[in-house]
C-alpha cells in the first residue's frame, strides 16, 4: 500500500483466533465474542459460533435474520433435537448447517451471516466483515 492510500474496511479487518481445530469435536459448538474494532461505544457485543459440518469447520454470526436476536437458548446449544439443523430458539427457524440458509420459519429464504474462516497452524480463525 502506498503512503497516500487509505486502508479500506476490508483491509483493516483482522483475523481473530477462536480455538484449535483439534478442540472442535463432532457435535460440539464453540461460541466466541466477535472483535469489532470499529464498533461504536455502547454497541451490543456481537457473538459467533463455530462447529464442524462433516469434517469442515463452519462459522456464523450468532444472530437470527428475522429479529436480530441470538439463536441459542443455552451456551453452545445451536442445533435442533435431531442435530440436523441450526435452530433459532425463539421462533424455531431451521437453518442448513453448510450454507446457513433458512429452510423453515419466519425468515425462510434468508440466511445466517457466514464468517470468513481459515486454519493457520491448526488454529481456527475468523474474520468479520463490517
Amino acid at each position: 500500500m502506498g503512503k497516500d492510500e487509505v486502508p479500506t474496511a476490508k483491509a483493516t479487518n483482522r483475523w481473530q483466533p477462536v480455538c484449535q481445530k483439534g478442540e472442535l469435536a463432532s457435535g460440539q459448538t464453540v461460541e466466541f465474542r466477535i472483535q469489532r474494532p470499529h464498533a461504536d461505544p455502547g454497541t451490543m457485543p456481537l457473538t459467533g459460533f463455530v462447529f464442524l459440518h462433516g469434517d469442515e469447520p463452519r462459522a456464523y454470526v450468532n444472530q437470527c435474520p428475522h429479529l436480530g436476536i441470538e439463536l441459542n437458548w443455552m451456551p453452545g446449544q445451536f442445533m435442533d433435537a435431531d442435530k440436523l439443523f441450526i435452530q433459532c430458539s425463539t421462533h424455531g427457524a431451521l437453518f442448513k448447517p453448510g450454507t446457513g440458509e433458512c429452510i423453515a420459519g419466519p425468515c425462510q429464504g434468508d440466511a445466517l451471516t457466514a464468517l470468513d474462516l481459515r486454519i493457520e497452524n491448526g488454529e481456527i480463525q475468523i474474520r468479520f466483515q463490517e
